[in-house]
């Protein structure tokens, strides 16, 4: 008896773990960390100076948080799926996030426009590594990795590339909008009227437009060479942007960069039946900055 009811669990617990065997399933995934009663888990909402406006954002921070890596998770067009069980995995796993919405989205004031995702991005991580701040979420501004999802994931590629001092880039789905503006203008209407809800100050026509008057400014391949300096773990599904990422990588890997991981699953874009996987290979590949970096040797005289 008891072994039929065994095989039955695991016959039901299968299809939940169909894309990753449960034996390797990283503890962070499904199992609350223990309770920190001086220094707890905690949420903190952000207001972030980015445009001359204030963005809203917030941390996830983890349960005694001093000198924790901290990971930048930026969510695509319009943000609907904004990959929150990520965030409270990494959290699981000691990590700060900090999530936010760009200028002109779900509720961030000013006007939405592409050019404002790119600042947006570079503001807020010049917002955490503000000493005042660095001390008030317990975070190791030598440890930030940026993260995006499809559009996120372009500003991240973006972002990293004109940053030396991220230490890693995770690209899930990414759109490279550089690209998408040498669609016809029809097809770019189209896209942005079904991408379009909780966004303000924009049309349809307008974010078309915008696309196509910076098609060589939002291509993310002239500074492809960028990337080489730090890790970078590009996640690809069966979503028709895979193409557009695998030239990134190559395009990377051409400047012999040793540090490029690549993963496809065979999903759709927003990753429906691969949560799990998602969450499995981003903290199998964030592992690697878990330990700090030595402090600097002392000068000699």
């Amino acid at each position: 008896m008891k072994r039929r009811f065994a095989l039955l669990l695991a016959m039901l617990a299968a299809p939940a773990f169909a894309h990753v065997p449960p034996a390797q399933i990283r503890p962070a995934i499904y199992t609350d960390p223990p309770h920190d009663a001086q220094q707890p888990a905690a949420m903190q909402v952000l207001h972030i100076p980015s445009g001359g406006v204030t963005i809203n954002g917030v941390a996830y921070i983890p349960a005694g948080a001093n000198g924790q890596p901290t990971l930048v998770l930026m969510h695509g067009l319009p943000g609907n799926e904004k990959n929150l069980d990520l965030a409270q995995a990494a959290r699981r796993a000691g990590w700060t996030v900090v999530t936010f919405n760009y200028r002109g989205s779900w509720g961030s004031p000013g006007k939405f426009s592409f050019a404002g995702v790119l600042e947006d991005a570079k503001a807020v991580l010049a917002y955490i590594r503000r000493p005042e701040i660095t001390a008030q979420l317990g975070i190791d501004p030598r440890r930030i990795v940026l993260a995006g999802h499809s559009m996120g994931g372009w500003a991240a590629a973006m972002t990293a590339e004109n940053d030396t001092d991220v230490v890693g880039t995770v690209l899930i789905s990414p759109a490279n909008m550089g690209f998408e503006g040498h669609s016809p203008r029809e097809d770019l209407v189209g896209m942005a009227a079904d991408n379009m809800e909780t966004l303000a100050g924009v049309t349809p026509e307008s974010m078309a437009d915008e696309l196509i008057a910076n098609k060589q400014r939002f291509d993310w391949t002239p500074g492809a060479s960028h990337l080489a300096r730090k890790p970078l773990l590009v996640l690809t599904a069966d979503d028709g942007l895979a193409d557009r990422a695998n030239d990134l990588v190559t395009a990377v890997r051409t400047d012999l960069h040793p540090h490029v991981q690549t993963v496809h699953v065979a999903t759709d874009h927003s990753w429906s039946s691969a949560r799990i996987r998602l969450e499995q290979e981003v903290l199998t590949w964030l592992a690697q900055f878990e330990a700090p970096p030595p402090a600097p040797a002392a000068s000699q005289r």
